[in-house]
């Protein structure tokens, strides 16, 4: 059965962007890929894959063009790592998906490479820092775990400029990496980014994708097996505040047999126009027998203003699998969480901070470096901080 089959199997029909305009569902795997910019269109927010996003303003980022800047990129990581530059075709995990992904592909130059050796397990984490200056600019980052190794690599995105990125992941047979890439740009800055992993056999992915900055962050994350018995889970964290869009776009490719894939995504939306937008696209093809997959999408609504999408999707090309499931839930406060914080003394302010706060702390516990973690906790203390402000300004608006 192809994949344009199953979704009319699946019940899944032609759906209209507007009067006059049917347009049939396209499998994730049918959209195009290429090196080549020519190859993609310049987006006009009618297609599919950028529907949610304000292509208007990143029109920078479609030009086919140098930047005007280099992003700085720096490392430091326990002995033996191998940090070198390569020529971008050094490797190629996965082709662009998008114009901007191809954008940054031509234009990076030459790509940042962090080896890990093989059969090395590392005691202390990797770090990566890629700092946008304030102007127009590409980054490529290469992340190669040799088989049987074990390590986490850290990517701290910051900076006030408009940056594309490709991050390209190789997770050697047996291996076990963890990658906990950061977006903590200044509230104007851009960014677009399409990171791209390849699971060996019997090895585990671990990607941790945390936005807490930027006004406009896109970040799509694709996901392919080498071999049988491969485990991938993907988790993600974000948090939107007035007039910052964050969406997170995800792909994983079930080809081979036996392997299995968790995806676990939790955002907070705080302020007028506070938007955030995750897909979760998930196929199995006919020669994956044996998969097991789940993703699940969370969103928690602070305030008024502020929206959230969220579009979880499934193919299905073979029943011989263990299991595959798919959730998304979008919503406020629970009350009956606060009313149980409250009734123990706890002031209001204080308890939806509480409620916030274990709300991501599944996810941010899992990245495994304490000086991260506790960094991250910090900020969302201050969101929530400034969306305790926001919600005092209201009442005292209504109470006029």
């Amino acid at each position: 059965m192809s994949s344009s089959d199953t979704l009319v199997a699946t019940g899944n029909k032609a759906h209209s962007h507007g009067p006059g305009s049917p347009v049939p569902l396209q499998a994730r795997s049918e959209r195009p890929t290429s090196y080549d910019v020519a190859d993609f269109a310049v987006p006009t927010g009618r297609e599919e894959e950028w529907r949610f996003t304000p292509v208007k303003q990143l029109k920078a980022l479609f030009e086919d063009a140098a930047g005007t800047e280099t992003p700085k990129v720096d490392a430091s990581g326990p002995e033996g790592v191998v940090f070198e530059t390569v020529a971008a075709d050094s490797l190629k995990v996965g082709k662009p998906q998008d114009r901007s992904a191809a954008v940054a592909w031509n234009h990076a130059g030459d790509a940042f490479a962090v080896r890990i050796p093989v059969e090395a397990e590392l005691t202390e984490a990797v770090h990566v820092n890629v700092a946008s200056l304030g102007a127009r600019g590409f980054s490529h980052l290469i992340i190669e775990s040799g088989r049987h190794s074990k390590a986490i690599v850290i990517i701290d995105h910051s900076g006030s400029g408009e940056l594309g990125s490709n991050v390209e992941i190789v997770v050697g047979d047996g291996a076990d990496l963890r990658v906990v890439s950061i977006q903590q740009g200044d509230h104007e800055s851009i960014h677009l980014g399409q990171h791209d992993a390849v699971v060996g056999r019997d090895a585990k992915l671990h990607h941790v994708a945390v936005t807490l900055g930027g006004k406009i962050v896109r970040i799509g994350t694709n996901v392919r097996y080498a071999g049988p018995g491969g485990d991938a889970e993907l988790l993600g964290v974000y948090f939107a505040e007035s007039g910052q869009h964050h969406e997170n776009r995800l792909f994983v490719d079930h080809e081979a047999t036996n392997c299995k894939s968790n995806v676990l995504y939790k955002g907070a939306l705080a302020g007028d126009k506070a938007r955030s937008v995750w897909i979760g696209d998930v196929l199995i093809r006919a020669a994956a027998e044996g998969t097991d997959t789940f993703e699940l999408n969370r969103n928690l609504v602070l305030t008024d203003g502020a929206r959230a999408d969220s579009v979880p999707n499934l193919e299905i090309e073979t029943g011989e699998i263990e299991g595959a499931g798919h959730a998304s839930a979008t919503g406020r406060f629970d009350d009956e969480q606060l009313f149980y914080l409250q009734a123990r003394g706890i002031p209001e302010d204080a308890a939806r901070r509480l409620v916030v706060s274990g709300f991501f702390n599944d996810i941010i516990g899992k990245i495994g470096v304490p000086e991260v973690t506790e960094h991250l906790h910090e900020v969302i203390e201050e969101k929530l901080a400034r969306t305790a402000e926001l919600s005092e300004s209201a009442k005292a608006v209504v109470g006029q």
